[in-house]
């Protein structure tokens, strides 16, 4: 019963410290409890340990996922569970790795390869077909920037080390005197971790006293549609979209005005618009009609675009078949969820989005998978066909020459990702999302603050356009400077600065996640050549 109740708090406190309704001291010993019932477990006699050991940490990281992602129940049941059972499972087996290498090394060394271990475990999660960023622990300060402004130098993972580091001490100390009665030693190590605490947040606090903007001010206009996407989104036309969108940026723009934003997909009647002859479209014509009004102005927003196949030789693995044509020939075609940017100048520039939604978008291992689950995968959030990627990140350069990064949606949770953007010299961020598919929970809240991490890790301002919210503006130094509430329909005017310095981040990207092989290899190595111990200290 003590091992169970331990592995209930670990998932409950790790649960209360997330964003946005946590408070993220709490993760800093969020995993000690645990780390005790492993012990327990470690050194007993009791039977099958190792299946009592993953059953309970199994429900510790079920708790976590549960409460922190259970909205992804109103998009899809299905994809709730797959989500919330499959992260748990990956979690456990990652704590499990750490219980069997425990027992071959001394506390210390089983600590550090425990948490190099869950930073490789994160980095997976942001690379493989089957991504799920959104529990890394780096996350978890995103509504305490105060804390976080060396992010610029560590990215998120840098906030994932810290987490460890902490649990770390205090699990030693507490450990020391639970065993020896070691007062000296608890007291040393919680001084410590307490400094390991403050000492970052300090550091942070400096930076954000002497960072200053450069005065390289943009006018953004924000859309905010409000349009339901189970109800309106897919059954309005285009030209009523338009009209809806260019009535509401009518009462905020100005002749000063340089950017208007619109969210996700705003654009997205029927299967689309065909790709090849957007140059020659109503919704290009009807936009260009709109921007002979605003010379300056650069029209950025959300489009479903698609591409088809007569030849299913030159179809990619991404494309879908879609039927026959009237005489019985076979047609595929690709799907887009992309950016466009128009102006009064003649080019169009377009992006499609790269980082894909996980059964929503992409169907991930398909070659294995579909075989075996048909497309179970590509019925979970609206959407029943594979989009189709592009390889490169790009920014859009306006008609004033600024660049600007068009992030869409999930890829915004993807830090290093998002570094691209700027190394191809964007100057600020444009996240366009759509957000409406969980309802007003903390999904929404989460993802917009999650996008206040890749405002201080690049120190690019961010001009945040969501379909049913939140809009906002957040500076380079991660704050929310204006926005506009979930479930309302307007439009949300600010300014904001370019910026064309790279920081250290999008410099070295994900560098402590690679520097985490070093000590897991090494211990994975040196743990075949070792004789099963109990845990020193």
């Amino acid at each position: 019963m003590k091992n169970l109740l331990l592995a209930c708090a670990t998932g409950l406190l790790l649960a209360l410290a997330w964003p946005t309704y946590g408070f993220p001291l709490l993760l800093f010993f969020g995993f000690v409890p645990l780390l005790f019932a492993t012990r327990n477990l470690n050194t007993s006699d009791i039977k099958r340990p190792r299946l009592k050991l993953f059953g309970l940490s199994y429900l510790a990281f079920f708790i976590f996922n549960i409460i922190t992602t259970w909205w992804l129940y109103n998009s899809t049941g299905f994809g709730m569970w797959f989500a919330v059972l499959a992260n748990s499972l990956l979690m456990t087996l990652v704590w499990m790795l750490y219980s069997r290498i425990s027992k071959r090394f001394s506390t210390s060394l089983s600590l550090t390869f425990l948490g190099a271990l869950w930073m490789l475990f994160e980095f997976m999660h942001l690379n493989w077909e089957f991504a799920w960023p959104w529990l890394n622990l780096g996350n978890a300060f995103a509504t305490y920037t105060g804390w976080i402004q060396w992010y610029e130098y560590t990215g998120t993972f840098g906030g994932t080390l810290w987490v460890w580091l902490v649990n770390a001490l205090i699990f030693k100390g507490i450990l020391a005197y639970a065993e020896r009665k070691d007062r000296r030693s608890l007291s040393v190590k919680l001084a410590i971790a307490a400094a390991v605490i403050l000492i970052p947040i300090g550091i942070s606090q400096l930076i954000l006293l002497n960072y200053t903007e450069t005065e390289n001010p943009i006018e953004v206009v924000l859309l905010q549609p409000n349009i339901d996407p189970y109800t309106e989104k897919y059954n309005t036309t285009n030209e009523r979209i338009a009209d809806l969108l260019f009535e509401e940026a009518s009462k905020t723009l100005t002749s000063s005005t340089d950017y208007l934003i619109a969210p996700e997909t705003v654009l997205a009647e029927g299967a689309g618009v065909d790709l090849r002859s957007f140059a020659f479209s109503a919704e290009r014509q009807k936009a260009q009609q709109f921007l002979e009004d605003f010379p300056n102005l650069n029209y950025l927003a959300g489009i479903q675009f698609y591409r088809v196949y007569n030849d299913k030789a030159a179809t990619l693995p991404t494309s879908n078949y879609v039927g026959k044509d009237r005489i019985g020939n076979p047609i595929w075609a690709d799907f887009f969820n992309s950016a466009f940017l128009l102006n009064q100048q003649d080019s169009i520039q377009i992006y499609h989005k790269s980082k894909l939604v996980v059964g929503v978008e992409n169907f991930p291992y398909q070659n294995v998978l579909k075989p075996l689950l048909g497309d179970i995968m590509l019925d979970l959030g609206g959407t029943v066909s594979m989009k189709t990627t592009q390889e490169n990140r790009v920014a859009f350069t306006g008609s004033n020459d600024t660049k600007v990064g068009p992030v869409i949606c999930y890829e915004s949770v993807y830090g290093a990702f998002v570094t691209d953007y700027v190394k191809e010299g964007a100057e600020f961020l444009a996240i366009i999302t759509n957000d409406a598919w969980w309802g007003d929970t903390q999904g929404h809240k989460q993802h917009l603050n999650y996008a206040r991490l890749r405002a201080i890790e690049t120190r690019r301002s961010i001009a945040r356009s969501a379909n049913t919210g939140i809009s906002a503006f957040i500076n380079q130094k991660g704050e929310l400077t204006k926005k506009l509430g979930y479930g309302l329909r307007g439009s949300l005017k600010g300014t904001l600065n370019a910026n064309n310095t790279l920081t250290f981040y999008v410099r070295f990207g994900d560098y402590l996640a690679k520097l985490a092989f070093i000590p897991v290899i090494l211990l994975l190595i040196l743990s075949f050549f070792r004789k099963r111990r109990v845990p020193q200290m």
